[in-house]
């Protein structure tokens, strides 16, 4: 399907709104930042911006998105060079995670306003929509070779997504986030183990 000049600029658009106000939500947070703020950071009407979005809440949605995936890709190329060892690109994809949310920007828009702006279910369906499949992924993998005890899959990675997120908002909370960071991962790789076959 050929795309028009319209479509084109129409992508630019939303593109340039997205860039924009993703640096803004990152640096102050959403409360703090107004469309007009927005539109004129992103050289672009007000007009336009609501071509593109509902409201301003729409567009953090989009933001939010763009972050996830980000992560999502992130942790999968992370976790593609342990592919010989599951268990390893579990811990590996555990501790990038961690890593990515210890970020101000995925901190701030990710853990800290998104519960709030898309509300806890759409921002739980949010993260699984990118992490969940990873995580069945590897812990299916890791079964199908014997690293971890054969069980259901899906209720033993919504628990591991769980733990991470409360690890994730355990870190942006504390007062020495590296120090957090590590002892979150020592845990989860404890978890980890703890379901191995000890093969």
């Amino acid at each position: 399907m050929t795309r028009t000049k319209h479509d084109l600029r129409s992508e630019a658009t939303r593109r340039a709104l997205v860039t924009a106000a993703r640096a803004l939500f990152g640096t102050r947070g959403y409360a703090e930042v107004g469309t007009e703020e927005i539109v004129r950071a992103a050289g672009v009407t007000r007009g336009a911006l609501y071509h593109q979005f509902r409201d301003k809440a729409d567009l953090f949605a989009a933001v939010a998105e763009q972050i996830e995936a980000e992560i999502a890709d992130r942790i999968a190329a992370g976790a593609a060079q342990a592919a010989d060892d599951p268990l390893g690109a579990l811990q590996a994809g555990a501790r990038l995670f961690l890593d990515a949310c210890a970020e101000p920007e995925v901190e701030r828009i990710i853990l800290l306003d998104a519960p709030a702006v898309l509300g806890w279910q759409a921002w739980r369906d949010l993260a699984s929509r990118y992490g969940l499949g990873l995580v069945q992924l590897a812990l299916q993998s890791a079964m199908d070779v014997g690293t971890i005890i054969p069980q259901p899959v899906a209720p033993l990675a919504h628990i591991l997504i769980g733990a991470l997120d409360e690890a994730a908002l355990y870190v942006a909370r504390a007062e020495d986030p590296a120090a957090a960071r590590q002892r979150c991962a020592a845990i989860i790789d404890q978890i980890l183990r703890s379901i191995t076959t000890g093969d």
